[in-house]
C-alpha cells in the first residue's frame, strides 16, 4: 500500500509515519500544499496512493483546501469513484460542523486526535486497505 500522510506537527507526523509504516510504504508533507503536489506527481509516474491522511489545521492550504483539490484532479483525470484514494481526515477538530464539511468536500473517514490506533486500523479494514490479520 502507498500511503501519503500530510501533518505539520513534528511529533504527529513521526507518529503517524512509525504508526502506518509497518502496512506500507510512507510519503510525507508538511501542509496541502505539497500534498496536492505529491499526489499529483504519485499520479503522473503511475504510482498513485492507496491512502492519503490528511491533517485540517496546516499551512499555506489547510486540509479542506487540500481534499477539495485532489478530489477536482481525479474527476478531471476521469478516475472512476470506486478508484478513487482513500482520504481520512486526521484533526483535533471533532466538532460535528467539521465533520460535515470533511465528508461534503469527499473524505472517506474522519479520525479524531490522538489517534487511537485500534480505532484507526478498524478504519482501515472496513475501507479494505488491510486485512484482518494485519
Amino acid at each position: 500500500m502507498r500511503i501519503l500522510i500530510a501533518e505539520d506537527d513534528f511529533a504527529s507526523r513521526k507518529f503517524m509515519m512509525r504508526f502506518l509504516s509497518k502496512y506500507g510504504e510512507c510519503d510525507i508533507t508538511v501542509d496541502g500544499t505539497e500534498a496536492v503536489e505529491a499526489f499529483k506527481m504519485a499520479l503522473e509516474t503511475d504510482e498513485g496512493y492507496d491512502l492519503i491522511c490528511l491533517d485540517i489545521m496546516m499551512p499555506l492550504m489547510d486540509g479542506y483546501q487540500a481534499l477539495k483539490e485532489i478530489r477536482i484532479i481525479e474527476k478531471e483525470m476521469k478516475i472512476p469513484e470506486d478508484k478513487s484514494v482513500k482520504i481520512i481526515m486526521t484533526t483535533a477538530l471533532s466538532e460535528g460542523k467539521n465533520v460535515t464539511k470533511a465528508f461534503d468536500l469527499g473524505c472517506t473517514a474522519y479520525a479524531g486526535k490522538p489517534i487511537d490506533q485500534d480505532k484507526f486500523e478498524n478504519v482501515l479494514r472496513k475501507l479494505d486497505l488491510i486485512r484482518s490479520n494485519n
